[in-house]
Formats: C-alpha cells, sequence, structure tokens
C-alpha cells in the first residue's frame, strides 16, 4: 500500500454537532412525553415510526458494508466507515424495543386472547402471532444483526493497525453469509412490527417493500454524512468529487426500485380484487390518507428522481445533500403511512399531528450523538485496508 494513504490525519468534530445531537434528543424526548399524556396510544405508534425509521437507517448501512465486501468494490472503501458508524445503532435496537414489548396491547390486535379465539384468521396465525414467539423473534434478528456488525467492524478497525489482508477475506466471508440472513431477518421484522399491525392482511412483496426503502435510507443517510465530512475535510484529501457520482448512481437506481416494488404490489392486489388484501389500501384512500398516498408518489418517487437523473446531478455535492435529506424525508413519510393508517382513535387536530413527530426526532438525535462519539474514537477512513489505494485511484 502507497504511503500517501498515511496522508490521512485524524480530526475530530467539533463539539456542535454533539450539541446539535443532544438538542435533537432532547426536544424529541419532551414532545414524545407530551404525546403519551394526551394519547398514550397513539404516542406508542409514533415511537414504533421513530424506532423503525432510525433502524431502517441503521441496517441499511449495515448492508451498504456487506454489499461492498461481496461485490470487491474498491470506490466506496474511503468512506466505508461512514456507514460503519451509522450502522453501530442497530445494537442499541434491542433495548429501544423493551418500550414497545409494553405497548404490544395497542399496537397489536393480535395480542388479545379474546380476539383470537373469536377471530378464525387470527386463530389460524397464532402459532407465528404470539408475543412470547415474537419476542423471541425480535431477540434472534438483533443478535444476528448485532453480531454481524461486531465481526465485520473489529475486523475492519484492526485492520488500520496490523495491515493484515486476510481480514479483508474474513470480512468477505462473513458479508457473504449476512446477506441472506439480512433477507430473512429484514423481512421478518417488517412483517412483525409493521404488517401485523393488520394481521388481517398481508402481501408476500412486503419484505422487498421493506428492504428497499431500508436500503434507500441507509444510502440517503451515508451520502449526506459523506458529502458533509468530504467538504469539511474530514475524510482522505485524494478523495474526490468523482467518487461521488457511484453514490448518486445509487440513490437513482433504488429510488426507481423502490417504485417498482411499491407499484407492483399495489398492481397485484387491485388486479386480484380480494377483500382481505384490497382493504388495507382502501383505508389509505380514505380521507386525508388519500392525500398522503399522492404525496408519497410524487415526494418519493417523482422529485427526487428528477433531481437525480442527470448525470451531473449524480456528483454535485449540493445537489445530492438536498436529495439525500429529501430521500430520508420521503422514507420518514413512507413510514408513517405505512404505521399510522392503523392507529383508529378518535382525537385529531393539529397538535395531536406534531406530537406523532417527536419520537423520530428524538432518535434521530441519539443517532447524531453516536455517530459522533464513533467518529471521534475511530478513524474515519480505514487506513490500513489493501483496497483503499485503489478506491483513491477510482473515477467514475
Amino acid at each position: 500500500m502507497s504511503n500517501d494513504n498515511l496522508q490521512y490525519e485524524k480530526k475530530f468534530l467539533p463539539g456542535k454537532v454533539l450539541n446539535i445531537g443532544m438538542a435533537l434528543l432532547a426536544i424529541g424526548l419532551i414532545v414524545g412525553a407530551l404525546a403519551f399524556v394526551l394519547d398514550p396510544v397513539r404516542a406508542g405508534f409514533s415511537y414504533l415510526l421513530g424506532f423503525f425509521f432510525v433502524l431502517t437507517i441503521g441496517v441499511g448501512a449495515l448492508f451498504i458494508i456487506a454489499l461492498e465486501y461481496v461485490a470487491g468494490a474498491d470506490w466506496s472503501t474511503p468512506m466505508r466507515r461512514v456507514p460503519e458508524f451509522l450502522g453501530s445503532s442497530v445494537p442499541f435496537f434491542l433495548l429501544l424495543a423493551v418500550p414497545l414489548f409494553f405497548l404490544m396491547n395497542d399496537l397489536y390486535h393480535w395480542t388479545h386472547t379474546a380476539a383470537v379465539e373469536s377471530d378464525p384468521i387470527l386463530k389460524g396465525k397464532e402459532p407465528y402471532l404470539n408475543i412470547s414467539f415474537f419476542i423471541i423473534r425480535v431477540v434472534v434478528i438483533f443478535v444476528l444483526w448485532s453480531a454481524y456488525y461486531f465481526f465485520v467492524v473489529r475486523n475492519s478497525r484492526k485492520q488500520d493497525e496490523t495491515r493484515d489482508q486476510k481480514l479483508t477475506k474474513k470480512n468477505i466471508v462473513l458479508s457473504a453469509v449476512f446477506i441472506p440472513i439480512f433477507a430473512i431477518t429484514l423481512t421478518l421484522a417488517g412483517i412483525d412490527w409493521m404488517m401485523s399491525l393488520d394481521a388481517h392482511w398481508f402481501s408476500t412483496i412486503y419484505g422487498v417493500y421493506v428492504f428497499s426503502g431500508a436500503l434507500l435510507a441507509g444510502l440517503a443517510a451515508t451520502t449526506l454524512a459523506v458529502v458533509m465530512l468530504k467538504e469539511r475535510g474530514y475524510l482522505h484529501p485524494r478523495m474526490h468529487n468523482d467518487s461521488l457520482a457511484s453514490l448518486g448512481g445509487l440513490l437513482f437506481a433504488f429510488i426507481n426500485f423502490w417504485a417498482y416494488i411499491a407499484f407492483s404490489q399495489f398492481l397485484l392486489i387491485w388486479y386480484a380484487n380480494l377483500p382481505e388484501e384490497t382493504v388495507w389500501f382502501i383505508r389509505r384512500w380514505e380521507g386525508a390518507w388519500s392525500i398522503i398516498t399522492l404525496v408519497l408518489i410524487v415526494v418519493h418517487f417523482l422529485v427526487p428522481y428528477t433531481m437525480l437523473v442527470s448525470a451531473p446531478s449524480k456528483k454535485n455535492p449540493k445537489r445530492l445533500k438536498f436529495a439525500a435529506v429529501w430521500i430520508l424525508f420521503a422514507h420518514l413519510i413512507d413510514l408513517y403511512w405505512l404505521i399510522m393508517p392503523e392507529y383508529h382513535g378518535e382525537k385529531s387536530g393539529f397538535i395531536y399531528v406534531l406530537t406523532e413527530f417527536g419520537f423520530p426526532i428524538a432518535m434521530i438525535g441519539g443517532l447524531v450523538v453516536l455517530f459522533y462519539f464513533n467518529f471521534n474514537k475511530h478513524n474515519a477512513v480505514p487506513v490500513g485496508d489493501p483496497k483503499l489505494e485503489r478506491g483513491l485511484m477510482n473515477r467514475p
């Protein structure tokens, strides 16, 4: 490896980043507490919204790491530490899931014994949809995700000191094993946490839909952080703007992938016209939800598609930052559209809607704080990776 790689000098994020994260965390928790005072059931759905929003960023980042190793990509090596830092949130989500375990009776109809006994559909799904098995699945899923994060990141950081190329080979094997496990576990997580909010409804494409959103969220958060860090000189000085083009290209590709999966799910259910399937979409075409459904099409597909369709836009730092923030916002609206229609409360108004975003804000703040401490503790560039030199020379 060239000595030029050693030109990288560790820089520390300023304290204002920590202050911003702490402020978001405090404001979000205050608003979230107000939500529980106003309507505890609705607040439970809000907590699930924030939980799954930041979770998808974390697991999306893990998939980006795995994809780089399996694909043998060079261009992403100089920026790989960013998804590593974002993925550091995943082990904490087992703790953050504990409040949801206590809110299950408010969130999930299938947890009510009387309802299950009187409903043949719920009774048929009882072997899978029961509280004990649900908690076991959640624990196993987070242990698997956390184990991959721990081992792959440990090897990556150890390589900074040892320059041992065998560690890259170990991470390739770990990633190859993790990807099919990730596909299964993320599907189960999407079914458990969100699709089972309406236990009568089902969709065989739901897992792919959740995957497309999670990967977009992980990519958008990675792109935003990479561009901001590069502009301020926190990444390798030899990293050039052209290397951002691949991030822009991936964002554009998965915007189209999300739209394809979303439309496919709608088309298949509409064409089959089965009452037990169409009711889920009918609920989202009633009242104010019809507006959000139409807004989602524009916000989550048409706008970001237009922003990133041209080749120059994919490597324009300002355009990429704006697109990344926009996509994260669109992903939050998408999860809101998936989760909140299952809440059937009578209370409404601006204050109630505002409080629904308290926990998402809090968890975003927590992610910023965690990113700050990880960034300041570890190298922001994998200086020991044998692919780094080729990644710095890459010009898409």
